[in-house]
C-alpha cells in the first residue's frame, strides 16, 4: 500500500527499527508541516494509508472529501484533530491505540529536565559564561518546597516520583475523579482549588487536551500562584486560557514559567511573547521525542498498518468504515 507520515520534522521515524515493519509498503515521509487543504490534497492523492505523529496535522472533513483512495489513518493517543465523522462518511479507518498502561518517561524526564533548568536558571548561566561573563543571578533549591500535580496520570505520578526523589512536597489536584483515585493510591490532595495553585513552589500539567480540558488552566488560577513560583506545561498548550500566561507572567504571578509546548506549532518567530522573555525556559515540543519513546509509539502505529493490510485492522475507533460495510452503514450522505 502507499503510506504517507506526516510531520516527521527531524526525518527520525525511517532511522528507528520498527520502521521495518512498513518494508513491504511504499512509503513517503514528509519532514515539513503543512495544513492548508490544497496542498496536502495534491501531496496525499495517491495515498492509501496516512500515518500522524500525534496532533501536528489536523484532518479535516474537506481534507478526507478530497483522498479517494485513502483507507486507513494510523496514529496513536487522543484524535481531537480528526474529523472522525467524515472518516466514517468515507470509509476511512482510525486506528487510534491508547499506549496501554506505560507514562511516556521521555515527557516525565523532560518536566524534570525544564524544573531543574528553571530553578537553577541553567539557560542564563550558559548565555553569561559564552558570553564571557561569569554567574547570573541566584537559583533555587527543590528541597523542602512543594511541587503541585495538576493531573495524576501516568506522567503525572512518574513526576511525582522524581519530586519525591528530590525531597519536595507533591500535592496533586484534577478532576473529582482524578483527586479520588490519587487519594486511593496515597496522594496528598490539595483542599480545593486556590490552595492548590496558592501553595505550589511549582505547578506542573499532566492532562489530555479535549474539549473538556481545553482553557482548563485560568487566568484566576495564575494569579493565585506566589511570585516565585514557577509553572510547567509539557502536555498541550491549548489547556491554558488563550494569552493567559504572557499575562501571568508580566503580572509576576507566577514569577516564572517552563513550556514544551505552543498554541502554533512549530513555532518558528523567535518574536513570540513567550520566547523572548528571561523569565521562561521553552523547548520546542520534545517530551516524548526520544528514540525509546518514538519506538513504542510508533510500533504500534506501524503494527495498525500491517494488521489493516493483513484484513484484521486493530484499535478501530470507528468500526462503520471498516471495509465491506455497506456506504449506508458507514453514514455516507
Amino acid at each position: 500500500m502507499k503510506v504517507a507520515i506526516l510531520d516527521d520534522y527531524a526525518d527520525t521515524l525511517r532511522t528507528l527499527d520498527c520502521f521495518r515493519l512498513l518494508r513491504d509498503h511504499d512509503v513517503t515521509v514528509w519532514t515539513d508541516h503543512v495544513q492548508d487543504v490544497d496542498t496536502l490534497a495534491e501531496r496525499l492523492a495517491d495515498t492509501e494509508v496516512l500515518v500522524l505523529i500525534r496532533e501536528r496535522t489536523a484532518i479535516s472533513g474537506d481534507l478526507l472529501a478530497r483522498l479517494p483512495r485513502l483507507r486507513l489513518i494510523s496514529q496513536s493517543g487522543p484524535y481531537p484533530h480528526v474529523d472522525v465523522d467524515a472518516c466514517t462518511r468515507h470509509g476511512v479507518v482510525l486506528s487510534s491505540g491508547t499506549g496501554g498502561g506505560r507514562p511516556s518517561y521521555g515527557t516525565a524526564e523532560l518536566t524534570w529536565g525544564l524544573i531543574l533548568a528553571a530553578v537553577r536558571r541553567i539557560p542564563q548561566q550558559m548565555a553569561s559564561l559564552r558570553a564571557g561573563g561569569w554567574q547570573e543571578g541566584v537559583g533555587r533549591t527543590l528541597r523542602g518546597r512543594t511541587l503541585g500535580i495538576y493531573g495524576y496520570g501516568r506522567i503525572g505520578r512518574a513526576v511525582a516520583g522524581y519530586g519525591a526523589a528530590f525531597g519536595m512536597d507533591v500535592l496533586v489536584w484534577g478532576s473529582a475523579d482524578g483527586r479520588r483515585r490519587a487519594a486511593e493510591q496515597g496522594a496528598v490532595v490539595a483542599p480545593d482549588r486556590r490552595a492548590f495553585f496558592a501553595g505550589c513552589n511549582v505547578v506542573t500539567v499532566h492532562l489530555r487536551l479535549v474539549e473538556a480540558t481545553r482553557g482548563i488552566i485560568t487566568a484566576d488560577d495564575l494569579a493565585a500562584m506566589r511570585p516565585d513560583a514557577l509553572f510547567v506545561n509539557t502536555s498541550r498548550a491549548g489547556l491554558v486560557a488563550p494569552e493567559a500566561l504572557v499575562a501571568a507572567l508580566e503580572a509576576g504571578r507566577p514569577g516564572s514559567a517552563a513550556v514544551d509546548v505552543f498554541d502554533r506549532e512549530p513555532l518558528v518567530d523567535p518574536a513570540d511573547p513567550l520566547l523572548a522573555r528571561d523569565d521562561v525556559v521553552a523547548t520546542p515540543h520534545l517530551g516524548y521525542v526520544t528514540v525509546e519513546d518514538l519506538e513504542t509509539q510508533f510500533t504500534a502505529v506501524f503494527e495498525q498498518v500491517v494488521a489493516f493490510a493483513a484484513g484484521e485492522p486493530t484499535n478501530v475507533v470507528d468500526p462503520a468504515a471498516l471495509p465491506g460495510r455497506a456506504p449506508a452503514d458507514r453514514g455516507r450522505a
